[in-house]
């Protein structure tokens, strides 16, 4: 999603600059400053913020498995070194990319807005950090003239994913794949240019005075969907026959927390196949409402989830 929210940068002429690890020779072709870096390292995030009038963070160490103390380290300690920098720098405006994970318990969420809570006991290390980052985000608002807000776009998809699509197709071509559930779950997803767009639109509503100003928004394609009949269809643009074998969530859940205990007793590398948060993300239904940033910032799915398939089946083929 950074990649398409510089690509709609560029196109309506804004200077950009970019944070990250790695190397970008095409968008540095483009005109884009690119600067190497780890939020982990506050001289190089001030050395990044500096200057700049505006920062989108879309950084974040994701997944469902790995050491606690990563996590914290990039997503919230990171999270605080933008922060202090913009603060210390007069950035007028910051865009924080959440999830809507910071509100996951493990439970079905069917059409909640942004009044549901934060959770009392996390099923994993990135939702809890994201809540965390999220929290100082939004409380900075308003500190030395930076105002904030935070956008939770679900399940992002499109062409140029490295992490999603090609770990749901290569589990299917490994026959790793298992239904989780009956089947019949209702899932909110998003087209990667139509959460780039939100972006955009959330940045330039960051005014004074503005009802976005310290808020967080959920966002999505509008309409949920079925998980599997969308998995099945993403198999589909490769060839790949639909999921046929399941098992029950309850089963799900006892073998994730199983894995979860080898690994760590035995400090495996590597992540589990299953896990207790993958197992609900995968067998509980999760949609939302996403009235507020209609409203707020005029937020409008514009790419339609079947047009974004197709455009993701031209992509895979090509791939």
């Amino acid at each position: 999603m950074g990649r398409a929210i510089v690509e709609q940068l560029l196109a309506r002429g804004d200077a950009v600059r970019v944070f990250a690890r790695s190397d970008y020779p095409d968008l540095a072709a483009r005109g884009v400053e690119v600067i190497h870096g780890d939020l982990r390292d506050a001289k190089q995030v001030d050395a990044a913020v500096a200057g700049c009038a505006a920062v989108i963070h879309t950084a974040a160490l994701a997944g469902i498995w790995g050491k606690r103390s990563e996590y914290e380290a990039i997503n919230v300690k990171g999270t605080r070194h933008i922060l202090t920098a913009c603060t210390r720098y007069r950035v007028n405006r910051l865009v924080f990319t959440s999830s809507p994970s910071v509100t996951f318990a493990g439970r079905d969420q069917c059409g909640c807005d942004e009044t549901l809570p934060y959770p009392t006991r996390w099923l994993c290390d990135y939702p809890r950090t994201k809540a965390l980052a999220e929290q100082a985000a939004l409380a900075a608002n308003g500190a030395a003239g930076l105002l904030t807000c935070a956008l939770r776009p679900h399940l992002i998809w499109g062409p140029g994913d490295p992490h999603l699509i090609p770990r749901l197709i290569a589990r299917a071509r490994a026959g790793q794949l298992r239904r989780i559930g009956p089947g019949t779950n209702l899932i909110d997803t998003i087209y990667v240019e139509n959460a780039a767009r939100a972006h955009l639109q959330a940045l330039d509503a960051l005014t004074p005075g503005s009802a976005v100003c310290g808020r967080a928004y959920f966002l999505s394609q509008g309409e949920p969907v079925n998980c599997w009949d969308w998995i099945d269809q993403v198999l589909a643009l490769v060839d790949l026959p639909p999921t046929g074998r399941a098992i029950g969530l309850r089963t799900a859940r006892l073998i994730g927390a199983c894995c979860e205990a080898v690994y760590t007793l035995f400090r495996l590398p590597g992540e589990p196949r299953m896990t207790r948060f993958l197992a609900a993300q995968l067998g509980t239904s999760h949609y939302y409402d996403i009235t507020r940033a209609r409203r707020d910032f005029a937020y409008s799915p514009e790419i339609s989830t079947t047009e974004g398939m197709k455009k993701l089946g031209v992509w895979l083929r090509r791939a």
